[in-house]
């Protein structure tokens, strides 16, 4: 036996002759910790200043990041919010699914904001293996949440962007992708109406405009040619290149993904780490730092489990405090304490190097802050996130009290800055999570994000 505890291998084999292969360039990557709308484009954004490439590996235009620059809000669903780097390449990796016509809409209504979308078009690398959102997928996923409502009295809370609709063809093997609508469009439209046709049989009322969806489609095809690369190729190049900055934005967030969130009140992808490699085309050994964003409170849209929900005025308070409103639907956003299982439980999966904390100004009024820290069930602690939506909606939180600071933190520039009990309640966040938080968010701008270390 070698030292390592392998058994000795001849002399000859490959393995031995040779160096073992160099890693390359790392990714950086930023996931949500909670149920999403934790601020994870304002990372981005501020991590997007000096990267050289920010890429989007799932999700597609039911996700909502907004970026604050220069004054000026902007919106981003499937556009990689650092296409405001003009410096940076975007990459939307193949695990994203693509509306085509919302986004051309998406970057059109930026562009009319400011000057952070000039010349877009040439900084946006998209990925040959990416599959298509059709206009149908987007009216199924409408017909499929009215049935919910009807059959079982609720329906999922989808954006009704198409989503599950899509990536449940992708996994029937009867999506279409970017290189199908490049490679022959006659080709293509004979199999778009196949798939429209099998819809509509599923779906009677179904209404589907091929011939107008076609032309659209058609149209979209000619402008993004230019765009799209083999992503596998594209991006096994910039990790083996020159030495680069790349970033990951991922998009939902850990309670949303597909195999571990709140099943079945979830997105339709895996929005974990995971996500990442699969999404992109990449090795896990490519995967660099892991920061996870958590808001200082917790916030839910649509229905589902949520332990730490207050329904009474303090979830009023960080409701209108936080603006918590959806980007994408406009929805109101559920609001309660901060919930450390849940955020230990998505450390479990991710491995988060470091932690974002934003909005803790939201919690400025409050005389104390409750934490979530334990979940019981008939009495007995649970050690573990439950899988099962009833028996989470059953589980009794236990909370720490905090005091709170009763002051302004918006103003503050660094840690010193902030009240004691503020820098406590971070401290008790670090502790309890064994993560560092790195980064603390005491407001909207570029600005308000004071970083520790």
């Amino acid at each position: 036996m070698s030292e390592s505890g392998s058994q000795e291998v001849d002399g000859d084999c490959p393995a031995q002759r040779g160096p073992r292969p160099v890693v390359g360039n790392t990714v950086t990557v930023v996931l949500g910790a909670q149920w999403g709308d934790e601020g994870k484009g304002k990372v981005v954004d501020l991590l997007a200043q000096d990267a050289d490439m920010v890429c989007r590996c799932q999700g597609g235009n039911n996700a909502g990041h907004t970026v604050v620059v220069d004054s000026v809000e902007y919106d981003f669903h499937l556009l990689p919010s650092g296409i405001i780097n003009p410096k940076a390449t975007a990459f939307i990796g193949n695990g994203v699914v693509i509306h085509l016509p919302g986004l051309f809409e998406e970057a059109e209504k930026n562009a009319l904001k400011g000057k952070g979308l000039n010349g877009w078009e040439g900084r946006l690398v998209i990925s040959d293996r990416a599959h298509i959102v059709f206009d149908f997928h987007q009216a199924v996923d409408g017909v499929q949440e009215q049935q919910r409502q009807e059959q079982a009295g609720k329906n999922l809370g989808t954006t009704k962007k198409g989503i599950g609709p899509v990536y449940s063809a992708k996994a029937a093997r009867s999506g279409l992708r970017i290189c199908d609508l490049l490679y022959d469009f006659e080709q293509f439209s004979e199999r778009y109406k196949l798939l429209a046709k099998q819809y509509k049989g599923m779906y009677p009322t179904l209404e589907v405009d091929t011939e107008g969806e076609l032309a659209k489609l058609k149209h979209c095809m000619e402008r993004i040619k230019p765009m799209v690369r083999d992503g596998v190729h594209f991006m096994y190049e910039a990790l083996h290149g020159s030495p680069k900055k790349i970033l990951v934005e991922g998009a939902n967030a850990a309670l949303l993904d597909i195999d571990f969130g709140t099943y079945p009140f979830v997105t339709s992808s895996n929005c974990t780490v995971g996500g990442v490699c699969t999404g992109l085309g990449m090795p896990p050994q490519n995967v660099g730092e892991v920061y996870g964003v958590v808001k200082a409170y917790t916030t839910r849209v649509g229905i589902g489990a949520f332990p730490t929900e207050q329904s009474n005025e303090i979830g009023d308070l960080l409701q209108t405090r936080g603006k918590e409103v959806g980007v994408t639907t406009g929805r109101k956003r559920r609001c309660g304490w901060l919930d450390l299982v849940l955020v230990k439980y998505a450390h479990m999966i991710n491995g988060f190097t470091a932690i974002a904390l934003t909005k803790l100004d939201i919690l400025d009024v409050l005389p104390e802050i409750k934490v979530g820290v334990l979940y019981k069930l008939d009495d007995q602690p649970i050690p573990h996130f439950p899988a099962n939506q009833e028996v989470l909606q059953r589980v009794e939180v236990e909370y720490e009290t905090l005091p709170g600071w009763n002051s302004d933190t918006s103003a503050a520039r660094s840690f010193d800055e902030l009240p004691e009990n503020a820098q406590k309640y971070v401290h008790y966040i670090e502790k309890h999570l064994g993560v560092p938080v790195k980064w603390i968010g005491v407001g909207k701008s570029r600005e308000s994000m004071i970083q520790l270390f």
